[in-house]
């Protein structure tokens, strides 16, 4: 939306829905339906219907839009609720969520010239970091999505999670170095 020829921020969508301009809130929501559903899917799949979770975050960013300080990022503030919605449905589905998340970069692999025997390396190395994902406690699979799909800040991250930007640094380094560890073992169990 602009106004006068200005590109209003989320921040400033959010301050006019406090306003009482309420149909700017369906803004945001464009904004942001994407990146919380492809969020959701990877936070708690076997989900039988995520557009009713991602609904909920919505729902509950829109009833506390009043409390959101708008000197900070809107971005941050939204997966936050969406962190806490997703938890809150993962305990109601009673089983840890799987990732997927393609992470080529974990496994050093050789330079393959066919491409249907690349397709099929990466589709094998897709698998097998899957399959890492699913093995890694949660608190590192989520950073993982939260830094490497999302591509959200350390700030954010820490803003998202509640913890300190440090802390989200050495858990992400703590996540890469399993996550490798993992799927080295996997790798070798495979026989590749």
């Amino acid at each position: 939306m602009t106004i006068q020829g200005i590109e209003l921020s989320d921040e400033m969508l959010a301050q006019r829905v406090q306003e009482g301009h309420k149909e700017d809130f369906g803004i945001l929501m464009e904004r942001y339906q994407a990146k919380l559903f492809r969020y959701g899917k990877k936070f708690i799949t076997g989900h039988d219907n995520i557009e009713d979770v991602v609904q909920d975050v919505f729902i509950k960013t829109y009833q506390h839009i009043k409390s959101f300080d708008t000197s900070q990022k809107f971005s941050s503030w939204i997966y936050r609720i969406a962190h806490n919605t997703y938890v809150n449905a993962v305990k109601k589905q009673s089983r840890e969520p799987l990732y997927l998340f393609d992470f080529d970069l974990i496994l050093g692999h050789t330079i393959v010239e066919n491409p249907r025997e690349r397709e099929q390396e990466q589709e094998e190395i897709r698998l097998l970091v899957e399959k890492g994902l699913d093995m890694l406690p949660s608190r590192y699979r989520e950073i993982i999505v939260l830094y490497y799909m999302e591509e959200l800040s350390y700030k954010e991250i820490a803003d998202i999670l509640q913890v300190p930007v440090g802390t989200v640094g050495i858990r992400l380094k703590r996540a890469k170095d399993k996550l490798k560890n993992i799927c080295v073992a996997l790798e070798q169990t495979h026989g590749k």
